[in-house]
């Protein structure tokens, strides 16, 4: 957690340290030299929001000017059964002007809630397009799609960049999904709905040692929160104090 111009940023597990340009910032704001107020060990990559924020838009345009339109991204998306934003019922977006003022074609469907539209500014202006990434994601993880290929194809050349922090999440958030619950619960958590459901699950792909072990780390400590086990109880605590002693 990071306090951001008055605002406090929240930051999901998998994510590195935060930190606006100008340094680290411990609890409270203040510089820290040694661990941020993330917790994170002396030496762990720091994530700048400002750096990362213009490779997410990157990755958005890119996605929707170029990627929905390639027949191989389609075949992908068609495979895994999850609608392109020009393939909207509600609210298409062929590219990144925005939606088509009107809807409705052979390819669409009607979903039970709505697809995002354009959203008028106080002043009453359009507000940049926004398509979340994050379904896309997700869907490639589960299915196993998440190569590098793949991910190059959807999202372009900044995707380690721009949504890298999200596909180490989901990746992580699909091993916390496949502790908690059965596989039928893991396939309905994912589902999006009766026309996008999951068609088929992988165990995760390419997974390494380190991977494995941050997952470990991170699920202990959410065990930790299960047992209100936080703050002045949370268990580094003692062990911290134990070695200054």
């Amino acid at each position: 957690m990071s306090n951001l111009h008055g605002f406090t940023t929240h930051f999901p597990a998998g994510y590195p340290a935060f930190h606006p340009r100008g340094g680290p910032l411990a609890a409270g704001g203040s510089a820290s030299s040694g661990e941020s107020g993330s917790g994170q060990s002396p030496g762990t990559p720091q994530f700048d929001i400002f750096d990362w924020h213009p490779a997410y838009q990157s990755c958005q345009r890119f996605f929707l000017d170029h990627a929905q339109h390639d027949n191989g991204v389609q075949a992908v998306a068609a495979l895994i059964n999850i609608c392109l934003p020009f393939q909207w019922t509600a609210s298409p977006f062929v590219n990144s002007s925005g939606p088509l003022p009107n809807s409705g074609g052979p390819a669409g469907y009607n979903l039970p809630w709505p697809r995002p539209g354009p959203v008028n500014n106080a002043r009453g202006q359009p507000t940049p397009t926004w398509v979340s990434l994050v379904p896309y994601i997700r869907r490639l993880v589960i299915t196993g799609m998440d190569r590098e290929g793949i991910m190059h194809g959807f999202f372009g050349e900044d995707w380690r960049k721009g949504i890298g922090p999200l596909h180490e999440c989901e990746r992580r958030n699909y091993l916390f999904a496949a502790k908690s619950v059965g596989w039928a619960n893991v396939k309905c958590q994912y589902d999006m709905s009766p026309h996008e459901s999951v068609p088929f699950l992988k165990p995760l792909q390419d997974v390494q040692l380190a991977e494995i072990e941050g997952a470990e780390k991170t699920w202990s400590q959410w065990l930790a929160m299960e047992d209100w086990m936080v703050g002045p109880r949370a268990p580094d605590v003692d062990s911290e104090a134990r070695r200054e002693a």
